[in-house]
């Protein structure tokens, strides 16, 4: 057995919350990550930042890359002792192709560990409250794929003794021939009048649900304009849908918002968007990454304990600050009692309370000028001044607190790097109904993976919420409209101000 291994991971029916607990742990722990086209975009927030992604996706007509192709790379990345992350929508194993990568795996002497997923079969049904089993009336259902045309001797779908069953049946990927496969199965004895139900984007906020009889239900999906990715129900189960409240109820149902805040960040935005009914769009344009080594980082830390006030201006700075004093041998415990800590914002404080050290200072407004504000009391005449920072951060704090007397190391201990999103993607953010910036960095960034069409679109397109004034005025530099500005520039805040523009 080589020293790699390759998780083959259930990403779940399309709700990122319904990966298992194992699933985001493997995610987590990969070097690179080989993923599908459907129920794995959402989950790269939980990738590590210097993890490799790698779309092999495969859509109607269009395949990034070839089944054999898949399977080949995975074996050579275990044999090079990767750890690897083959993400796939579902569950791995249920029309997944999943078994042939795990023979070849094995075959080659690569570890393999299946982290088994929620399949859409089950997921999507149960979503919409539909129950595939009921007492009395369906005591087991039969899952097959509608890929094979129902007009033709099928290779494996044998039609009419799928009629016969008495029990639920559900059909994956039949969207394509939704009206071959009902006439078939009337054919075959099935009553025209047994409930019929489509459900496309099950679990998720896009999620709909046609539901009418085997003889109505093409006519039904056409009109309503349902399409792939779904799921079809036949059964007499469909009838005991009990009305819950469609994945996508809440104040932005059938609004779609764009994200652009880098993938690690993404979660906590996203699913607040979600949890309110909206189809988040993420659109990482930028990536977090730590400072490499630098003198200025070295001679500050070494005097950490030394400093007076110490200035923190997002969580992204106490991150990375915390991880170069960690690899010091350094934590919470060099900091001397009387030290001054500020920080701008709730979140820079949250992130410093998850390293045992409370904010003294944090102002009202989050932004740099309100921190200069919030020092006003404190004396700075001869006193030593840490400020950690990115490294295309205004200079604001830093010259204000020299003015005052202050001996101020401005120290940059991260950085965010342009990334660069799929064309797909880009799509789906161009047609969106709001886009959300949550930095200036997200905003040139943006710009900067447009092309000029692009960026025409994006100006006359979705509406643009910005987290606060400075971010408001690069959008506005930029040619942007500004729709609305939160009121508080925390997430919470943005939230508040995408309901409001959306409303």
């Amino acid at each position: 057995m080589s020293d790699g291994i390759v998780y083959l991971i259930g990403a779940g029916p399309g709700d990122p919350g319904l990966i298992t607990v194992r699933g985001r742990e493997a995610l987590m722990r990969a070097d690179v990550v080989l993923y599908d086209r459907l129920g794995t975009e959402q989950l790269m927030h939980l990738v590590r930042p210097d993890a490799e992604l790698i779309d092999v996706g495969k859509a109607p007509g269009r395949a990034t890359m070839t089944q054999d192709e898949t399977t080949a790379l995975l074996v050579r990345l275990g044999r090079e002792g990767r750890v690897v992350a083959r993400l796939k929508g579902g569950d791995p194993f249920i029309f997944g192709r999943g078994a042939e990568e795990a023979e070849a795996l094995v075959e080659a002497g690569v570890r393999v560990l299946v982290v088994p997923g929620v399949t859409s079969a089950i997921g999507a049904p149960s979503a919409a409250g539909i129950p595939v089993t009921y007492r009395g009336m369906s005591t087991a259902f039969t899952v097959v794929t509608g890929h094979e045309d129902p007009a033709k001797d099928a290779e494996q779908n044998d039609w009419d003794h799928l009629a016969a069953l008495p029990h639920t049946l559900i059909v994956l990927m039949g969207m394509g021939r939704l009206r071959g496969i009902a006439e078939r199965l009337m054919a075959a004895g099935r009553p025209a009048d047994q409930p019929a139900a489509a459900i496309q984007w099950g679990t998720t906020p896009r999620q709909r649900t046609v539901t009418a009889t085997l003889g109505t239900i093409a006519d039904r999906v056409d009109e309503e304009g349902l399409g792939n990715p779904a799921i079809l129900v036949f059964g007499d189960v469909v009838s005991r849908a009990p009305g819950l409240a469609p994945a996508g109820r809440g104040p932005l149902a059938g609004r779609s918002i764009v994200v652009t805040r880098a993938r690690a960040q993404a979660s906590d935005l996203a699913g607040g968007l979600e949890a309110r009914g909206a189809h988040v769009v993420e659109l990482p344009v930028i990536r977090v990454v730590p400072a490499a080594p630098t003198a200025e980082i070295t001679s500050a830390l070494a005097a950490i304990a030394e400093y007076d006030v110490i200035v923190l201006s997002s969580a992204n700075g106490v991150e990375a600050l915390a991880g170069h004093m960690a690899a010091r041998g350094l934590d919470a415990r060099s900091l001397r009692p009387t030290q001054v800590v500020a920080a701008v914002g709730p979140a820079t404080a949250a992130a410093l309370a998850g390293h045992g050290i409370r904010a003294d200072v944090v102002p009202e407004r989050f932004v740099a000028e309100a921190m200069v504000d919030a020092l006003a009391d404190v004396p700075m005449d001869g006193r030593r001044v840490l400020i950690a920072r990115a490294a295309d951060a205004r200079p604001v704090i830093a010259d204000a607190l020299r003015a005052r007397g202050a001996m101020v190391d401005d120290v940059v201990v991260y950085a965010t790097l342009a990334e660069r999103p799929t064309d797909e993607v880009i799509e789906q953010a161009l047609a969106a109904d709001v886009i959300t910036f949550t930095s200036s960095s997200t905003v040139t960034n943006t710009l900067a993976v447009l092309d000029d069409a692009q960026r025409a679109r994006l100006a006359a397109g979705p509406r643009v919420v910005s987290i606060g004034p400075i971010t408001s005025a690069t959008a506005r530099d930029a040619g942007l409209e500004v729709s609305v500005e939160a009121t508080t520039s925390d997430i919470p805040g943005l939230i508040r101000a995408v309901q409001e523009c959306a409303g």
